[in-house]
């Protein structure tokens, strides 16, 4: 594995901040199919089990055969409310597999998040929150195409 590991400076005393402390967040939340297919959704409000569920809901309604979603420990995938809905999900061929804790090298999206993170993002995306949304919303929409993931490479190395 080779890390990408950001770095900056600033001139001793002075204070750089990329993101102004009272700005919104923009989460999303992703799902990633062994081909590239990405679904996406894109919110500024706290990602909680009723955001991940109607996600869920909206996503399987493109979905046409036997589907297993992938999930990690985060809080708002083992809420309640995800719980009660996958015996319905099941009922829809859609399947809730959940990851061992600390396992994020098992979960092939936050490879995503992280070549966006850090090499699809330029510095120049920063320089106004509209500017940073545009990047990300772009890189989202084509991925697969423009920005792709070679997984089966990734095995190999």
């Amino acid at each position: 594995m080779t890390p990408c590991v950001p770095y900056g400076w600033q001139q001793k005393g002075e204070q750089v901040r990329l993101v102004p402390r009272d700005a919104k967040r923009l989460n999303v939340l992703g799902f990633l199919a062994l081909d590239n297919r990405l679904t996406s959704y894109c919110t500024e409000d706290n990602v909680n089990g009723e955001f991940v569920c109607k996600c869920i809901n909206d996503f399987i309604q493109t979905v046409d055969k036997p589907t297993v979603i992938v999930l990690d420990n985060a809080p708002f995938h083992r809420c309640e409310l995800l719980y009660a809905q996958i015996e319905a999900w099941q009922q829809q061929d859609v399947y809730i597999f959940f990851l061992p804790t600390y396992s994020p090298h098992l979960n092939r999206i936050e490879i995503l998040w992280r070549k966006i993170k850090y090499e699809w993002l330029k510095p120049k995306h920063f320089f106004s929150r509209r500017t940073m949304v545009k990047a990300v919303k772009e890189i989202l929409t084509h991925f697969g195409t423009e920005f792709c993931i070679n997984f089966k490479e990734l095995q190999n190395t």
